[in-house]
């Protein structure tokens, strides 16, 4: 079997982003029957044919590719046959929602990290603290320590599980607020909920308006932060 066809099984086959040390340890052992044994020449020549066959993947004829995500290597469809797959999907399962409050406050972590839960509520105008435990269920955030000021609040930065979800190999590569927004909600397949169910859930922050996130776990964070 060709180094490529391996790399290109290999990579089907992770459920989450594979890295280049990851899958040079995998077939290592095969390239070093081709008579090379230094590790860095190993790890140069799958680096080489990786990059190979992202650009055999990247030709119209292809529906998927193979795009660096997260820090690793991952197969997904490519964007122009989104709609097709999304329709696919929606008949499988139903699909993933979130409120409007916690969109908001996702996009608000996404471009301030690391920051507070008081900072984000000063910038949307309204208290985060229930929508942040939904985030910390979906795993699209996850905390960075305290911040070293009077209280010592949380701070939240996104996570790897955020990267992953859309398709961005770190978060230098977040597109405009604008592009956030449709990407957001190409993403979770889903319209925005209507307003008033975006109300409900900030007058009831222990109880959001998607309905995931159990009241204690809410309650935690949001007495956390206010004991400091």
């Amino acid at each position: 079997m060709s180094l490529k066809a391996q790399l290109e099984a290999i990579i089907y086959a992770a459920e989450t982003p594979i890295t280049l040390e990851q899958i040079t340890a995998l077939v290592k052992d095969s390239v070093a029957a081709d008579g090379v044994s230094d590790p860095a020449e190993i790890k140069s020549r799958v680096r080489s044919s990786l990059l190979e066959l992202v650009g055999e993947y990247g030709s119209p004829d292809h529906g998927v590719e193979i795009r660096e995500v997260a820090g690793g290597y991952r197969m997904s469809t490519k964007p122009e046959q989104h709609e097709v797959v999304r329709a696919f999907a929606k008949s499988l399962k139903p699909p993933v929602r979130l409120s409007l409050p916690a969109l908001e406050t996702l996009a608000v972590i996404a471009y301030k990290q690391p920051v507070t839960v008081p900072e984000i509520n000063d910038i949307r105008g309204v208290d985060s603290g229930g929508v942040i435990g939904t985030l910390l269920d979906r795993k699209l955030i996850t905390t960075a320590g305290r911040k070293q000021v009077i209280g010592r609040p949380i701070l939240y930065k996104t996570t790897k599980e955020f990267l992953m979800r859309f398709g961005l190999k770190d978060v230098n590569e977040l597109p405009s607020m604008e592009e956030f927004e449709k990407l957001v909600a190409q993403s979770f397949q889903e319209e925005l909920v209507p307003a008033e169910s975006a109300a409900a859930a900030v007058n009831q922050p222990a109880t959001t308006a998607d309905g995931t996130q159990p009241a204690e776990t809410a309650s935690e964070h949001v007495t956390e932060e206010k004991a400091g």
